[in-house]
């Protein structure tokens, strides 16, 4: 019995070999099967692809199709560089010798091919003549549909109505031109929403007409800005850094960007301008500047003034310097205007400070 046992592990052992060496027959087989595959496709492809003598002689049936579907592909590959249709589209070419600045378009989602199907004398030469009947400059046309290129959706009569409006609430017509011009977005609010905007901001800082005509024609942009931020600055305004209502009210006028930077960013200005300078809060509503300038520029100035012994702001002493002229200008001049030195003394300032 032991000696059977024996041979029969001895032939169960001669097996697995068998079974092995068939194994590695096979892989190697398949492995040969796969590199002759791979060599047909290369070769195939080399012929679908590379240029010869015997181009216009019939390429075979599956290397054709390969071809075929591959320009197919590549046919419907969507391109958003407006630059590679400008040989061939005439409206292009007409809004580059406007100035429009393409590359500016074209990033943003949508407008490249909104205005690659534009036609010029249907849909961008009436805008263009309307807005020249409103006293604007031609030179000013390129700038314009740079910043709002859908303007030329809007219909004529909406527009037509929209100026209407604001001649009813007495802007001039330098007022108007200013305002399409720095911000052709107004064009695209309905009469009802710029109404709305406009009465905010006149209950809001109980403006006069006047002043408010004032403030929408220094600052286009406020009147159609996002609602949100404007109300969380106002609140930064009057809550955070204690300005009173008529102090509000006059910085508003003199300085409406104020509005549209970022509330954190007055705050730091505002802490520094009132706490390390020591301006109060009426001197700060004269010099409204202060707080559109960035912080780092104001500190910079502020103690170089101190290291020369000229940093004072109060009027009623001698040697006063008006807070607003330390963000008038470069360094050049306000190293020799303001703080009566030399720009070497205040670069190497700068380095070691």
């Amino acid at each position: 019995m032991f000696g059977s046992a024996i041979r029969n592990i001895i032939k169960s052992s001669q097996n697995a070999a068998k079974f092995e060496a068939i194994c590695a027959q096979c892989r190697h087989i398949r492995a040969n099967r796969s590199i002759q595959s791979e060599a047909d496709t290369i070769k195939s492809i080399d012929v679908a692809t590379k240029p010869n003598d015997k181009e216009l002689e019939p390429a075979p049936e599956h290397s054709s199709a390969v071809a075929l579907d591959f320009g197919s592909r590549e046919a419907h590959v969507p391109s958003f560089n407006l630059a590679a249709y400008v040989n061939s589209s005439s409206t292009l070419q007409q809004l580059v010798s406007l100035g429009v600045d393409l590359h500016s378009i074209e990033r943003r989602k949508g407008l490249g091919q909104f205005v690659l199907r534009l036609d010029f004398e249907k849909n961008i030469k009436p805008c263009l003549s309307f807005l020249a009947d409103q006293g604007i400059a031609p030179d000013d046309f390129g700038k314009m549909v740079t910043k709002n290129p859908l303007l030329f959706k809007e219909d004529q009569d909406d527009l037509q109505t929209r100026v209407e409006y604001l001649k009813s609430k007495r802007f001039s017509d330098e007022a108007r031109q200013r305002i399409f011009t720095q911000n052709p977005f107004w064009l695209m609010f309905s009469t009802k929403r710029v109404d709305r905007r406009l009465g905010y901001f006149q209950k809001e800082f109980r403006l006069s007409g006047h002043d408010l005509r004032l403030m929408a024609t220094k600052e286009p942009n406020l009147i159609t800005y996002n609602m949100e931020h404007l109300r969380r600055s106002v609140f930064t305004l009057r809550e955070e850094m204690g300005f009173s209502a008529r102090e509000l009210q006059s910085l508003i006028v003199r300085k409406p960007r104020l509005m549209m930077i970022r509330p954190d960013d007055l705050v730091e200005r505002f802490s520094y301008i009132h706490k390390d300078m020591g301006l109060p809060h009426s001197q700060i509503v004269q010099c409204a500047e202060l707080l559109a300038s960035r912080e780092f520029r104001l500190r910079e100035r502020h103690e170089f003034l101190k290291l020369l012994g000229r940093a004072q702001y109060d009027p009623q002493k001698d040697l006063y310097i008006s807070p607003r002229t330390i963000v008038l200008g470069n360094n050049f001049y306000f190293v020799r205007n303001v703080a009566k030195s030399d720009l070497e003394t205040f670069d190497l300032f700068l380095k070691t400070r």
